[in-house]
């Protein structure tokens, strides 16, 4: 199901430094170090979220970079069992990041260091549209 109404992020970014690389789990429970060499969307979620929904049931060829969906805990309904997109779980990847609260993105460059863009997440079509400044860029 995706989002008919064209909503956005308002907020302007934060200025500040993006890791290299995140520790973690993916849901199924291998550990494993996830390390970014380019520009890459990090898609922050939780559980009983539709727009988190949107991203972990659908097909996201739509994004010109790398894409790591991530959560800070694992989903306790198993709403992620069956998810098509793998998830991510790091609470550090959320210190590193400063996400304050998912649903929210963060567009990084690990080559500067630093975070290109960030918003509140309504679906994967504004995402894509939000971010396509930077990579057009």
């Amino acid at each position: 199901m995706t989002s008919e109404f064209n909503a956005r992020s308002f907020d302007r970014p934060r200025e500040r430094v993006a890791p290299d690389s995140l520790s973690g789990h993916w849901s199924d429970g291998v550990d494993v170090d996830v390390a970014f060499s380019e520009t890459t969307l990090i898609v922050a979620i939780k559980s009983d979220c539709d727009g988190c929904r949107e991203f972990i049931n659908s097909d996201l060829d739509q994004f010109r970079v790398p894409l790591l969906i991530i959560s800070a805990d694992d989903d306790g309904s198993s709403e992620w069992i069956d998810a098509v997109q793998p998830v991510f779980v790091s609470p550090e990847a959320f210190r590193l990041l400063d996400v304050r609260s998912p649903p929210f993105y963060v567009l990084i460059d690990p080559v500067a260091r630093r975070v290109l863009t960030e918003g509140v997440l309504f679906g994967p079509s504004q995402v894509a549209a939000e971010i396509a400044t930077y990579l057009d860029a």
